[in-house]
């Protein structure tokens, strides 16, 4: 690596199947390109979730480019990496706001400080791994030898006790609790009629057609292509045949292409803040598990950019939280377009970035954004849910979890019910909710019962 605080990216030809490492760079006009597909293949869900909390779509993408950028300066560009809207906030904040799934969140300001609140224990979790994970060498003299020979043993500190806080049991059940908490919400709250009902259905359908029967670009935007499909259809349904309510393109007729977006400021409210802030576990297991992903993809140790990362995070959260945008954090989607092309480059995320500026200032995309019927956001919803929760069960799978071990069954066990079932705690006048208890229960909870493996 170069001895720079930022890569001084190095040019090289695009060769097909050949690697790019973070540290170069491909031409600039296919850096753009590739740039512009990193933005699509995050757009479905950076723009899904500030609608399924009522955010204002233009600030929620607006802050993704922003926080982009903080995480590459505070990284010192050599982690690859696209910060979205973090879809763990969803079930905490219609928790706390109340919000009913459709428009505006009219107490936003309450999630607002809760997601504040968030970043900050990720950046206080950041700031501790960064003072303990320096690469530890422990050395034992060989008896018998004055000249001190050592054998040497590497540890990375920092990621050890971070494992050993939230293993995988862990870490799957709370992801998991997070899907399922929310699985009220659209099927209760976002059919108001029977005909919404069916177009619920006709969404849900559609993503998983394009999932099973599609290939390319086309399948990785499965839950956006499913959405403008089913959009399509119930357009044909309402406008043209009159059977529910037609979409109106007024607004987005009279919208302009560009203008300010509408901030929001924080309110900070303690109940808001106790139910948003486990969410902080989340984002550093999501961040952790895509340090790792990429460290194996590109064959780099990327452990010592570990506190720098969730410090980047965090403050990328903190900074969105303050002016009305989501809480933000790693991308799967950008992994796995960065697998598929194996392109590492940073160079490409920083123009991903630029170009997300670019739509925040576009009153006409929010306008667009606003128009999808709230039946169609809802069979989106039952997919995105859904997938949330099997994306816990996929931890547990990927990592071997062992259930005939009482401590990780009873673990996950209690965890799921305490998440689905909404358990909530009274501390006076404060209330801990369903993901919360989860959460910390969680962990606390095999903290107890891995004691006898000790």
């Amino acid at each position: 690596m170069s001895e720079s605080y930022f890569p001084r990216w190095q040019k090289v030809s695009a060769s097909a199947g050949a690697v790019v490492t973070p540290e170069q760079r491909l031409p600039w006009p296919q850096t753009a390109a590739m740039g512009v597909q990193h933005v699509i293949a995050m757009f479905g869900a950076t723009v899904l979730a500030p609608i399924l909390m009522g955010f204002n779509p233009n600030v929620a993408i607006l802050m993704s480019g922003i926080g982009t950028l903080l995480f590459f300066f505070i990284t010192g560009g050599r982690v690859p990496s696209y910060l979205g809207s973090s879809f763990a906030f969803i079930g905490v904040v219609i928790a706390a706001t109340g919000y009913s799934g459709s428009g505006p969140n009219t107490n936003l300001g309450v999630a607002l400080g809760g997601i504040i609140v968030c970043g900050l224990v990720y950046v206080l979790i950041g700031i501790l791994v960064a003072l303990t994970n320096e690469r530890r060498t422990k050395r034992a003299p060989v008896k018998g030898l004055e000249g001190m020979e050592v054998e040497e043993v590497e540890n990375d500190v920092a990621v050890h006790w971070i494992e050993r806080l939230m293993p995988p049991v862990v870490t799957g059940a709370v992801v998991a609790v997070i899907g399922l908490n929310l699985a009220s919400v659209p099927i209760k709250n976002m059919a108001p009629t029977g005909f919404d009902t069916w177009m619920q259905l006709v969404t849900f359908l559609s993503v998983g057609l394009i999932a099973v029967y599609t290939r390319g670009m086309i399948q990785r935007l499965l839950i956006l292509m499913g959405l403008i499909v089913a959009s399509v259809v119930y357009a044909l349904l309402t406008n043209g045949l009159g059977l529910g309510k037609p979409i109106d393109l007024a607004p987005l007729a009279a919208a302009p292409w560009f203008g300010m977006p509408t901030f929001s400021s924080p309110v900070f409210d303690v109940n808001a803040m106790l139910l948003i802030a486990p969410v902080a576990v989340i984002l550093v297991a999501e961040n952790l598990g895509h340090l790792k992903a990429v460290g194996a993809m590109t064959g780099r140790d990327l452990n010592p950019y570990l506190g720098r990362a969730f410090i980047g995070d965090g403050i990328a959260t903190m900074v969105s939280g303050a002016v009305g945008g989501t809480g933000v954090t790693t991308y799967a989607e950008n992994i796995g377009v960065m697998a598929a092309t194996k392109i590492y480059s940073t160079a490409m995320f920083v123009v991903a970035a630029l170009i997300a500026l670019v739509l925040g200032f576009s009153p006409k995309f929010g306008a667009l954004v606003q128009a999808i019927p709230l039946a169609v956001m809802g069979g989106v919803s039952i997919v995105v849910f859904g997938l949330i929760a099997v994306s816990g069960a996929k931890i547990w799978v990927d990592n071997r979890v062992d259930f005939s071990m009482n401590k990780n069954l009873i673990t996950a066990a209690i965890t799921l019910i305490l998440g689905t079932g909404d358990f909530t705690l009274k501390f006076g006048q404060f209330a801990l909710g369903g993901i919360g208890t989860a959460t910390f229960g969680a962990i606390l909870l095999y903290a107890l019962l891995n004691r006898a493996q000790d």
